[in-house]
């Protein structure tokens, strides 16, 4: 009886010293998060899904739909918009574009890349790509460069047969930015970025209410983040080397000085 006593003290003994072992095994909520983009897209400006740089974006849509998303973008960086069309067995020739419009809904020009594509009979999917101007601190209202704030991606299909109207297509969405630096810095900066809503937040705790601003999302650094750029130790090395070369100007015309033959009172 003693020894049935002691053998079930030592299974119970395990067994408490395994169940944490099998309760840390499994994964936490914090260990679970996924830091993959969005699973959908909006189908206005108003209702543009907000997508953060460096994120993939994915949704599920229909041929002919417009989707949109949106992203924000600060002075100095040069973003690149990359668009991926998934489309349907035995579908005829579609044409797709991606579109790109800054805070103030104007339609910017792409520098480079296809922005429109022609998919063929049978095609399985196609890319789009679309490489924005360098976004500037500042510009002349009548101009049309893009300013720091939010930018809106529309994504649809331009031409397609009747066939093809409402055949379900698979989306991806990135956009990815490089930093320019000094050599886009201009003298000035606006007030606000071009975000929806920001002027409709109140003064008073503008820094603490996310509430009112319709747009959430901003660069890592906060807006404004590239006032520091390599302009300001390029500006600061030209003027360091202008003062050797006017000190070594000087000692080079000014001669040797009195020649000896020449008295002191001449």
């Amino acid at each position: 009886m003693r020894a049935v006593r002691i053998l079930s003290a030592a299974l119970l003994t395990l067994g408490l010293a395994v169940a944490p072992a099998a309760a840390d095994s499994s994964p936490s909520p914090e260990a679970s998060g996924d830091s993959a983009g969005p699973t959908r897209a909006g189908t206005s400006f108003r209702t543009a899904t907000e997508v953060e740089q460096g994120q993939t974006a994915t949704a599920r849509a229909s041929t002919g739909d417009y989707l949109y998303w949106s992203f924000p973008a600060d002075a100095g960086q040069r973003p690149t918009v990359r668009a991926t069309v998934k489309l349907p067995e035995g579908h005829a020739s579609e044409t797709w574009q991606v579109d790109v419009y800054d805070g103030l809904r104007r339609r910017q020009a792409c520098q480079y890349g296809a922005q429109t594509r022609t998919a063929g009979a049978g095609t399985t999917s196609v890319e789009l790509a679309c490489v924005l101007r360098t976004v500037r601190a500042w510009s002349e209202p009548w101009a049309n460069d893009p300013l720091p704030g939010t930018y809106y991606v529309r994504l649809t299909a331009l031409k397609l047969s009747a066939d093809d109207l409402g055949q379900p297509v698979e989306t991806e969405l990135r956009v990815e930015s490089k930093d320019i630096g000094g050599a886009a810095a201009v003298d000035g900066s606006l007030s606000e970025p071009l975000v929806p809503g920001i002027a409709s937040r109140p003064q008073e705790d503008a820094d603490d209410s996310a509430s009112a601003v319709l747009a959430d999302l901003e660069p890592e650094d906060g807006w404004t983040s590239g006032w520091w750029s390599d302009r300001w130790v390029w500006t600061a090395a030209g003027g360091a080397l202008a003062a050797l070369a006017g000190v070594f100007g000087y000692r080079l015309t000014r001669g040797p000085g009195r020649p000896r033959h020449v008295p002191p009172g001449a």
